[in-house]
């Protein structure tokens, strides 16, 4: 269901339509225009629609960086899943080993008391 949620930004009503909470919504505006007052306010003497742009190549950047981080970690991840799993395979076939070792020790030991036994005999 959308939200149809009316903000206001640097003085401009703005009447959006989202699925987002109104609240959300409010809080991104807010957020939104104190970027933009911060710009405006930097001694740059931009105006409201020169610091918009700023303010949006701004966070643009923000999130193309953040999208390589989380490229990044995802790639990370996969490494380690894949590392894992080739882990597993190894694990799997040491613990096989062990097994026909632990079976093969205990073939010898049958054999040495047999052959203690046939000695004593």
């Amino acid at each position: 269901m959308l939200n149809e949620v009316k903000v206001v930004i640097c003085g401009k009503e703005y009447k959006l339509r989202t699925s987002e909470t109104p609240n959300y919504v409010y809080a991104l505006a807010r957020a939104l225009e104190a970027k933009i007052n911060e710009m405006m306010n930097s001694g740059s003497g931009s105006s409201p629609y020169s610091a918009s742009i700023m303010v949006a190549l701004s966070i643009l950047d923000d999130l193309n960086k953040s999208n390589q981080k989380l490229d990044s970690i995802r790639n990370q991840t996969k490494e380690y899943v894949d590392e894992a799993g080739r882990t597993r395979i190894e694990r799997d076939a040491a613990q096989k080993e062990i097994e026909v070792l632990k079976s093969k020790i205990e073939q010898l030991e049958n054999m040495v008391k047999l052959k203690q036994l046939s000695q004593s005999i």
